[in-house]
């Protein structure tokens, strides 16, 4: 009993709570925003369906050099962030391999917290696996943006679309595509913001749990009261 009861006395009470705290929040919020959206749209719920409405224009038009254009500078976001994670993964790696002066020039910044250099590690393991879930979510939105100019440059000729239901059921198809490239990028950008909130954890606890909530306020804003929404959505029906 001892011996699985060991581990978690390498951190404090309040460590551990802060962490709960941390992943609860992190999964509690990813639920809460998805079903939210089907009551008050989101940013991301909105967009999908401008999104659509692209889908179904593009159907309409003989020369889509436009909506290539778009898909591949929609494309570059992910793989600018999946590019810029590989680094910083790399960094923190190599900060791992020289924990001990690190962990040194942490103590000497004023109200960090005094902890060994095994607890000085586990929060750079945290850190790092946070931007290892970020990569594979900005790779996985990359490649589905892939599969979304497959469906685009698959589109036939606007005089082999008999029926408005054919455009409409193509438009359903492609925008979902996009959607979901879009909301597999948005949790890849949710994980780079809480990763600040684990930052705040090399000073104290305290300042982990309240960066978490303050992360966690800025992303409902954004996502749900932000003046960008209202914008987006004047014009949809």
């Amino acid at each position: 009993m001892d011996i699985l009861l060991k581990p978690f006395t390498l951190l404090p009470a309040l460590d551990w709570v802060a962490m709960l705290l941390f992943f609860g929040s992190w999964v509690a919020y990813a639920l809460f925003a998805k079903r939210r959206a089907a009551v008050q749209p989101t940013v991301l719920a909105t967009t999908n369906r401008w999104r659509w409405h692209w889908m179904l224009q593009a159907t309409k038009r003989e020369n889509r050099i436009v909506d290539s254009a778009v898909l591949q500078s929609l494309s570059a976001s992910p793989q600018f962030f999946a590019s810029t994670t590989i680094l910083i993964i790399g960094g923190l790696l190599a900060v791992l391999g020289t924990t001990d002066k690190a962990s040194e020039l942490v103590r000497e910044i004023p109200f960090a917290a005094r902890t060994s250099v095994l607890v000085f590690d586990l929060k750079l393991v945290l850190l790092t696996g946070i931007f290892v879930h970020a990569f594979f979510r900005f790779t996985w939105s990359l490649r589905q943006y892939s599969f979304g100019a497959i469906l685009v440059a698959a589109i036939p000729d606007t005089k082999q679309i008999a029926t408005d239901e054919e455009r409409v059921a193509f438009a359903d198809r492609a925008g979902r595509v996009m959607g979901l490239a879009a909301e597999t990028f948005n949790d890849g950008l949710r994980a780079y913001y809480l990763s600040f909130a684990v930052v705040g954890w090399f000073f104290s606890p305290w300042a982990f749990i309240l960066g978490t909530l303050g992360v966690l306020a800025v992303l409902y804003r954004r996502e749900f009261q932000s003046e960008v929404l209202g914008a987006l959505r004047q014009g949809l029906t």
